[in-house]
C-alpha cells in the first residue's frame, strides 16, 4: 500500500515510524516543507513543499498512486486538504474541512459546543467589539483569552499566569481584535491533560491520557510554547485523574462527534485530541484539535500494539469497530530539546548532534538537513520519548538522551519528576477537597 504523509515535524516523524513498524509493509511517501532527516531516512520518496499547498500535494498524491493519507499539522486541514484528496478518489485518515473547524475556528466550537449541550464548555462569549468585551471580562473577573483562529498553540492567555489582571486581560483581548473575533472564557481551575482518540465517523478507540507542559522553564514558569514535554502512566490514567474523570472525558469526547455529523452533515474521521481541564465540577473542555498533539503523538503512538496501516484504513472506511485497537502498559517520558533562547529570541541555523541516547527513541522536529548535517530552525528542535515500565525509568531514559544531544540548546529536565507529579497530585487533592 501506498501511503502519504502530510507535515514534516515531530508529530510526523512519530506517525511515520508507526507506518513503518507495519506487518503490511507500506511505501511510505511524505510532504514536508523542511527535510527532516528522521522521516527522510523512512521513506520511500518525499516532496519538499509547503503542507498547505493543496494543489502540489494532490498532484504528487496522484503521481504517486497514493491510496491513504494522513494529514499531521492542522493547517493543511483547515484549507481543506482531505477534501481536496478525496475529491480525487483517495481515501484520508483525517478530517475534512467542515469538520476541522473544531480546531481552526474557536469561535465556532464553542458554539457549537453550546448549542449542542456537550458538557465540560467553560462560560465563553465571543466578541468582535472593544466595549462589550471589556464589559464581559470584568463580569467573569478571571478570564482566559483566545484568538477565535490558529495560533499554534501560543495565542491563549489566561490571568495569574501571562495575565496579571483584569486591565491586562483587556489590552491583551482588545490587541487580537485587529486579528478577528475573540472567545474570552472563564479561567478554569485544575489540571491540565490530553485524551487523545482515532476516530471513524462513529465509533472512537481511545489512547491513554498524557499531560504536556507548556511552560518554557523549569517549575511551570516562563512564557508558553507548543509544548516543552509530556508523560503518561503505565496504563490509561495520569496518576491525578480518576476512573471517572476519563469516563466523563471519553463521553464529552462521543457527544461532540455525534453532534458533528448532526450539525454539518460529515463525518468526522480522523484522530481527535481533547484538551481538558480537571476541575471541581469535573473535566471541563480547553479545546479540541483535529489531529495528534505534539508532543503528545510521541507519547502514545510507540506505545500502539495494533497494526497503524489498519488503524488509519479503518478510521478511514468507517469500520474502526472491526478491529481490537490496544497499546502496551508502558509509561513515556518525552522531552523537548529547543534553540537557546526559544520561544521569544530563538537561536537559529544551529548545528544539533546525536551521541549515544541509549534506549530512548529520537523524533526529529522543526529542524532541517544540509550537507549531511542537522540544523535548527528556531522552533523545538528534537524530542527523547523514554519507555519503561514506570514514569520514574522512562524519565531517566529521556534525560540520559537529552544529556547527549549537542548544540544550542534549551530543555526542562523537570518533566516526569516525582516531585512535579506529586504537586500535580497535592493540587487535585486539594481542588477535590480532599
Amino acid at each position: 500500500m501506498n501511503i502519504l504523509v502530510v507535515g514534516g515535524g515531530g508529530r510526523e516523524h512519530a506517525i511515520v515510524a508507526a507506518i513503518e513498524r507495519s506487518r503490511k509493509d507500506p511505501s511510505i511517501y511524505v510532504v514536508m516543507s523542511k527535510k527532516n532527516p528522521g522521516i527522510a531516512a523512512l521513506c520511500e520518496d518525499y516532496l519538499l513543499e509547503k503542507e498547505t499547498n493543496v494543489e502540489k500535494v494532490v498532484e504528487y498524491a496522484v503521481s504517486k498512486n497514493i491510496e491513504l493519507v494522513v494529514v499531521g499539522p492542522e493547517a493543511p486541514l483547515a484549507v481543506g486538504i482531505a477534501d481536496a484528496l478525496e475529491a480525487e478518489g483517495i481515501s484520508v485518515a483525517s478530517p475534512k474541512q467542515k469538520v476541522a473547524q473544531l480546531e481552526f475556528d474557536k469561535a465556532w466550537a464553542r458554539n457549537f459546543m453550546k448549542n449542542n449541550n456537550i458538557a465540560g464548555c467553560p462560560v465563553f462569549d465571543v466578541f468582535t467589539d472593544k466595549a462589550a468585551m471589556d464589559a464581559f471580562i470584568d463580569e467573569l473577573g478571571n478570564v482566559a483569552i483566545k484568538p477565535a483562529g490558529l495560533t499554534g498553540g501560543k495565542g491563549v492567555k489566561v490571568m495569574g499566569d501571562q495575565l496579571p489582571d483584569v486591565e491586562a486581560a483587556k489590552e491583551y483581548a482588545s490587541s487580537l481584535l485587529d486579528m478577528g473575533s475573540v472567545v474570552v472564557e472563564e479561567n478554569l481551575v485544575g489540571e491540565e491533560f490530553t485524551l487523545q482518540a482515532f476516530v471513524d465517523g462513529k465509533n472512537l478507540a481511545f489512547m491513554p491520557t498524557v499531560q504536556d507542559h507548556k511552560r518554557a522553564f523549569e517549575n511551570d514558569l516562563g512564557p508558553n510554547t507548543g509544548g516543552m514535554g509530556s508523560y503518561n502512566g503505565a496504563g490509561e490514567i495520569l496518576p491525578f485523574l480518576t476512573a471517572e474523570d476519563v469516563e466523563g472525558s471519553k463521553q464529552i469526547m462521543k457527544d461532540t462527534i455525534k453532534a458533528l455529523y448532526k450539525e454539518t452533515g460529515q463525518e468526522y474521521k480522523g484522530t481527535l485530541y481533547g484538551q481538558f481541564m480537571i476541575t471541581k465540577d469535573g473535566p471541563k473542555v480547553i479545546e479540541f484539535n483535529a489531529r495528534f498533539g505534539d508532543p503528545e503523538a510521541m507519547n502514545v503512538l510507540p506505545l500502539l500494539e495494533s497494526d497503524y496501516v489498519d488503524v488509519l484504513a479503518a478510521m478511514a472506511s468507517g469500520t474502526l469497530d472491526k478491529i481490537d485497537v490496544k497499546f502496551s502498559n508502558k509509561a513515556t517520558v518525552c522531552k523537548y530539546a529547543v534553540p537557546a533562547g526559544y520561544p521569544d529570541d530563538p537561536t537559529k541555523d544551529r548545528e544539533v548532534t546525536v551521541g549515544d541516547i541509549g534506549d530512548a527513541i529520537l523524533f526529529y522536529s522543526s529542524v532541517y538537513e544540509k550537507d549531511g548535517k542537522v540544523y535548527t530552525t528556531g522552533s523545538r528542535a528534537v524530542a527523547v520519548v523514554g519507555v519503561a515500565d514506570s514514569i520514574e525509568e522512562a524519565e531517566e531514559i529521556a534525560q540520559n538522551a537529552l544529556e547527549n544531544l549537542c548544540g544550542d540548546l534549551h530543555y526542562r529536565s523537570d518533566i516526569g519528576k516525582a516531585f512535579l507529579i506529586q504537586r500535580r497530585i497535592d493540587h487535585m487533592n486539594e481542588i477535590r477537597g480532599q
